[in-house]
Parts: C-alpha cells; structure tokens; sequence
C-alpha cells in the first residue's frame, strides 16, 4: 500500500511539474503573438516566449523547494515518532 501512494504521489508532483512549466510558456506566448498580429513585427513573441520560460522555472524551482522542506518535515517527525 505505501509503495502505491509513492507512486501517485510521485505521479502528482510529475504532474505539478507540467502543468507549472507548460502554462506560463503557452499563455506567454499566446500573448506574444497577439501582440505580434496587431503590431505587425516579430519581436514580442520571442521575447514573451523567454519571459514564460523563466517564469516556468522560477515555479518549477519553487515548488520543488516547498516539496523538499514538506518531505523533510514528514521524515523528521516519522523518525522522532518511532523513536518514542
């Protein structure tokens, strides 16, 4: 049982990945070309394009930093749990 909720719990966190990195670039660049279309240049795309990126990362890298101190706060009081 517990090797099945690590599994879907790694599942999720795949997830959340995807979602995080995948959202930022798609709208951004949506954008990007919509003001791309109006203006009539090639500029805004790329650049809003690079902006989704790293807004992306900068998800990506705060939500592994909160799952990381969520993991160890979870172990920490397992361990202290069984030491009793």
């Amino acid at each position: 049982m517990e090797n099945k909720r690590n599994y879907l719990r790694l599942l999720t966190y795949i997830t959340q990945f995807a979602i995080n990195m995948i959202v930022p670039i798609g709208l951004c660049s949506f954008l990007g070309y919509l003001i791309d279309s109006k203006l009539d240049t090639s500029v805004f795309f790329i650049i809003l394009f690079f902006l989704g990126a790293i807004a992306g990362g900068r998800n990506i890298y705060i939500l592994a930093k909160r799952e990381m101190r969520n993991d160890n706060a979870c172990k920490g009081s397992r361990t202290s749990s069984k030491d009793k």
